[in-house]
């Protein structure tokens, strides 16, 4: 990382502007996301009025390990808006954003937004208290980065929540009505915000999800439970982040599989690529509706 700071800070010496301030020559907001789900929402937002460029978009990358490049420095060195996870989940970003200093700009860190530190759970775009706090800072960014714009801005937040994000919305309340309660099982932390927010009873044991999340080797009293968990099919569904598929988790989904318990795949960053938020997030919450109602049968 040193080294790439060194690199980063020759770059900016010897060149005025970067890729993302050149294109927003037309008086565009230059917005980076460290996250590409953070970005399509800060696109939707942002509307004709923001350029957003987002830098972890591959869905076959695991964010918790990525190394950052002269690139995307060199974007975040241009932006006006930065938006970066915080929570221990991206902290290259902090270390790039202060190779470059830019006046006015703002830095949006999601756990400033809903409180939370390093070391408790990172995973808050499955939280969906937190994405509507997170629409709201955004907002506010945008409003005071222009405002001469800001009735556009709000309109954009309006719409985006009462219009893009209904069915996402109605997904959520309509499966916490029906299966309150019901016990699941998941191979990491990111779906813990998501199963409280839908009522589900998480049963893995919480030790292991942080170290799966963390890339530590979970206890073999924690897989034994969960083998157990899955046997006795204590769990009626089994929530697997194909973007952290380490053998452990693997064998788990197998176990799963053959005790006839549904496994739903979920993921870290949009997929497609391409997808917004929403219907990437729509479209995960319907196949655990679908799974929920195969397995309890109501």
């Amino acid at each position: 990382m040193l080294a790439l700071l060194v690199i980063v800070a020759a770059l900016l010496a010897g060149c005025g502007s970067t890729g993302i301030s050149q294109g927003t020559a037309a008086g565009a907001l230059s917005v980076v996301a460290a996250e590409n789900f953070w970005g399509s929402i800060a696109s939707q937002l942002g509307g004709s009025r923001a350029v957003v460029v987002s830098i972890i978009s591959n869905p076959n990358t695991d964010p918790h390990e990525y190394e950052p490049t002269a690139q995307d420095a060199l974007e975040l060195s241009g932006a006006k808006l930065v938006i970066e996870n915080g929570i221990g989940y991206d902290p290259w970003a902090d270390r790039l954003l202060g190779a470059a200093s830019v006046p006015g700009r703002l830095v949006i860190s999601v756990g400033d937004v809903v409180g939370l530190k390093p070391g408790e759970n990172p995973h808050q775009w499955y939280s969906p208290d937190s994405v509507h706090r997170v629409i709201a800072q955004i907002t506010a960014d945008l409003k005071t980065l222009d405002a001469k714009d800001a009735s556009y801005f709000d309109q954009q937040k309006t719409t985006y929540e009462t219009q893009a994000l209904a069915p996402y919305d109605s997904l959520i309340s309509a499966i916490k009505t029906r299966y309150t309660g019901t016990s699941v099982g998941a191979s990491e932390s990111i779906m813990a915000p998501l199963a409280q927010a839908l009522g589900l009873d998480l049963l893995t044991p919480q030790s292991f999800l942080n170290a799966i999340s963390e890339g530590t080797e979970p206890t073999a009293q924690d897989k034994a439970t969960i083998d157990e968990q899955i046997r006795t099919k204590q769990i009626k569904l089994y929530l697997y982040n194909s973007q952290n598929a380490i053998p452990d988790v693997q064998a788990q989904v197998v176990e799963a599989e053959a005790a006839g318990i549904p496994v739903v795949t979920i993921t870290e960053t949009l997929v497609p690529a391409t997808a917004t938020f929403q219907d990437w997030q729509v479209a995960q919450l319907a196949r655990i509706q679908a799974a929920l109602a195969q397995a309890t049968g109501k």
